[in-house]
């Protein structure tokens, strides 16, 4: 038609549209190298804190007048500020000196005394974890500049026909080409290998490459120079990743090491073995944790370039099948592929999951940035905001009696009551048989339900201190300010057929005791008064855990997604697919199995307990002097957790559906039928029960844990022991969270 506008052109006439914001990251950046809290920026832009952050996280974007403002403030404040520092100065602390000696600032800086009891740990025993391999760092994480993108003497080739059958070459091959084109990240062969006895090395996406060393040196030479390996760092203050190199038993026999470890208390190499000895010929050092089942070998900073490998050794239980497991059994390519998805998700594996658990917090909240001297204009290392910047000692409460905080308050073997000590853990209770009402025998099955991540979701926003504590009398309660009460809570009534939420054992307090702010925040929703007579306060707070809890939410749903578990099923597809899922891909199950192991191992890391016989009570342990052991931050974890599970308990329980016995993130009903959905309440819409438990994938949401007969149930009360911790039966797959 004359006259008509060509809609093409009037589309292009409107543009280019560009974005008048920075990204998201750099909004962040303004703000904390600016100095101002998330709070102060809200208050002066009219919006909650919460969407400040989703603006900084790229989860939500500011509009109209209020988008206008905010971006007048990130312009002003970028005008104000000195210029970056130069690509090369990020997270760059005080130059290291050669004969710098590591500093141990990540978990695990004690020998293990090996591998912990098969038997069932106690509610919480794994969120108290002991030392374990994998620990030391050498030299400052956060005071190193990132590795170079380009590595020189690149000689990574495919293998020869002769050493892999033409058939699985062609396909090797073929899944390398399906991999993404390298990116500037400068690591295009991923962020690990696992080596064979045949000097191949499986990487990500299907990669192979031909590994010529034939002993440790060689390899650990290989791993920085002949190949690109490692993974971008996870915030901009942090390093990239190291190399992860992961030995088989065949690869290990090549490359020299015994196929087992005599010393079976600390799980290392002599010194004086062949193997350590080589490195040190080759000007390689050991961290302080010598040649074990996680190792790194590492040179000292040398112009700003890091160099570091770490090992893992299959065949020395480096893979623990209770956190991986089936993993150290699978093909290389499938290890790899296991391995490699766990990187990219999570975070490269540097020890045990709980090691690794703790490492995420660092990596994704690192201590230090670089910030400019005023007097000299250079960049030198400064505190990160937010984040775990130095070592504290706990308040006297929150130490294990092991602590030195403690010498001298209590004659020897003195054991501590709930004036004394700080006594935050997961439930254990159950049900008196007596109170079984009639209608409650009528029924036909227990049923137990599980909740989903449960304190991955307790981590969740919760504010936690960030520095040391500071002792106050008769305070006034705050719910807003993390730290630990000493508050009588015994009077306040519940019904017996539900556990009481502010003791462990589900019994009612005796008198006065020492509480995480969750569990007297919680009395207080309830109605009641609080008084507290003494605390131990960190007016310096924050959401420390959000980062580390969103980045193991997604990879937990990321991962039970590839199993066919998707959020938005309604409750009955879930169910049938979580029936379903345990028959999918073994390397997807066994990331999942880590994930989970990651999140309760690195909330125990959080109170690492000193191991080793040489150890004294009353000494200092490695792990004190890390920033992240912080006992009342897992304290507060584990308060939250149990706060959350006792609020959903109690609006069942508003409905007429009480527990029968409780453990940690798992509670049992009596059911008429053999599922959960046959109890679990409904409003007349066909919802869930508003603030009761829902079924659902997300972590806080629950799945099915096992069904058992009433009767077996009623006879598990009857002798004095916990439902909860059998309803998965004697043949359920451990692991399981």
């Amino acid at each position: 038609m004359p006259g008509k506008t060509d809609p093409v052109e009037a589309l292009l006439g409107r543009g280019p549209r560009r974005d008048d914001l920075p990204p998201p990251a750099e909004r962040e950046r303004l703000r904390t190298d600016y100095g101002l809290a998330r709070s102060e920026v809200a208050d002066a832009l009219g919006v909650a804190r919460s969407t400040v952050a989703g603006w900084e996280s790229g989860r939500s974007e500011p509009r109209g007048e209020t988008r206008a403002a905010y971006r007048r403030l990130l312009e002003g404040m970028a005008e104000r500020l000195p210029t970056a520092p130069p690509t090369g100065a990020v997270a760059v602390d005080a130059p290291v000196p050669a004969d710098t000696p590591p500093r141990p600032d990540t978990p695990g800086t004690t020998p293990s005394s090996g591998s912990p009891e098969a038997a069932p740990p106690t509610p919480g025993a794994e969120l108290d974890a002991p030392a374990d391999d994998g620990g030391d760092n050498p030299g400052d994480a956060s005071a190193e500049p990132a590795r170079a993108a380009s590595v020189s003497g690149r000689t990574a080739r495919r293998p020869t026909t002769a050493r892999r059958p033409a058939t699985a070459r062609r396909a090797a091959t073929a899944r390398a080409a399906r991999r993404p084109a390298p990116t500037e990240d400068g690591f295009p062969d991923g962020p690990l290998a696992v080596l064979d006895g045949d000097g191949i090395a499986y990487g990500v996406g299907g990669l192979v490459l031909d590994c010529p060393a034939t002993d440790i040196p060689g390899v650990v030479e290989w791993a920085l120079h002949g190949v690109r390996l490692g993974a971008p760092r996870l915030h901009r203050h942090g390093h990239d990743a190291d190399p992860l190199l992961v030995l088989t038993a065949s690869a290990a026999e090549r490359v020299g090491l015994p196929p087992t470890l005599e010393d079976r208390r600390t799980l290392r190499l002599p010194e004086d073995h062949p193997v350590p000895r080589a490195l040190a010929a080759a000007k390689w050092r050991l961290t302080r944790r010598g040649f074990g089942p996680w190792t790194r070998v590492y040179r000292p900073v040398h112009e700003g370039r890091r160099q570091c490998v770490q090992l893992a050794v299959l065949p020395w239980g480096a893979l623990d099948a209770r956190a991986w497991a089936n993993a150290e059994a699978m093909p290389p390519p499938e290890l790899a592929r296991a391995l490699g998805d766990y990187a990219n998700r999570v975070l490269t594996p540097r020890g045990s999951a709980a090691v690794c658990g703790l490492e995420l917090m660092t990596a994704l909240r690192p201590p230090t940035r670089p910030v400019r001297d005023t007097a000299t204009g250079a960049w030198v290392s400064g505190p990160n905001p937010g984040a775990l910047t130095e070592p504290v000692d706990p308040a006297p409460p929150e130490a294990p009696d092991e602590h030195p905080v403690l010498a001298g308050r209590h004659p020897r073997g003195h054991l501590r009551g709930p004036t004394e000590q700080l006594d935050e853990e997961a439930f254990a209770w159950a049900r008196d048989p007596e109170s079984l009402t009639d209608a409650e025998c009528a029924r036909s099955h227990a049923v137990g339900i599980d909740v989903n991540m449960a304190f991955a979701a307790a981590a969740n926003r919760l504010n936690v201190g960030l520095g040391e504590a500071v002792h106050v009398t008769a305070p006034e309660f705050d719910p807003g300010i993390p730290g630990s009460w000493l508050v009588d809570l015994s009077h306040i009534p519940f019904d017996e057929r539900l556990p009481n939420p502010f003791t462990p054992h589900g019994g009612r307090p005796e008198g006065p005791a020492w509480y995480a702010t969750p569990t007297v925040a919680y009395a207080r929703e309830l109605g009641h008064s609080v008084a507290p007579v003494e605390a131990h306060l960190r007016l310096d707070h924050g959401a420390y855990l959000d980062a580390w809890y969103t980045r193991l939410r997604d990879a937990y749903l990321h991962t039970m997604e590839q199993l066919g578990v998707r959020a938005g099923m309604s409750p009955a597809e879930y169910l049938a697919a979580m029936a379903d899922h345990r028959g999918g891909d073994p390397a997807q199950l066994a990331v999942l199995s880590a994930v989970k192991a990651t999140v309760k191992g690195g909330i125990g890391k959080l109170r690492e307990r000193p191991q080793g016989a040489g150890y004294r009570p009353g000494e200092r342990w490695p792990a004190l002097e890390r920033p992240t052991w912080r006992p009342d931050i897992r304290a507060a974890v584990i308060s939250s957790a149990r706060v959350n599970m006792h609020r959903k308990m109690t609006r069942l329980a508003q409905a007429g559906l009480f527990p029968v016995a409780v453990l940690s993130d798992c509670a049992v009903y009596l059911s008429d039928g053999p599922g959960p959905l046959d109890f679990l309440p409904f409003t007349d819409d066909g919802k869930p029960l508003p603030g009761g438990f829902r079924v659902g994938v997300s972590p806080g949401m629950v799945k099915h844990e096992g069904t058992q007969p009433l009767l077996w149930a009623v006879q598990m009360l009857d002798e004095g022991h916990n439902p909860a911790r059998h309803i998965k039966g004697p043949d359920a797959p451990s692991g399981d969270e």
